[in-house]
């Protein structure tokens, strides 16, 4: 995936889906990039954005998604 970098991993699929959600509808391509173990449930979903997103997705996400 050159040219897009990680932002954000979780163990959980539908907060992926959320952030992905978000960052699309604020006009920032996202895509989600399974890393889990199906045989063991180790490892993250992760949300990938392309580079030149990078620094404005993070800031999104951390001041605008909250999991409670």
């Amino acid at each position: 995936m050159k040219d897009w970098s990680k932002v954000f991993e979780t163990q959980i699929l539908h907060r992926a889906e959320i952030v992905r959600a978000v960052l699309d509808v604020t006009g920032m391509e996202a895509v989600i990039v399974n890393k889990k173990d199906s045989m063991y449930n180790l490892g993250f979903f992760e949300v990938y954005v392309k580079a030149d997103h990078v620094l404005k997705a993070i800031k999104l996400i951390k001041d605008e998604i909250f999991f409670e």
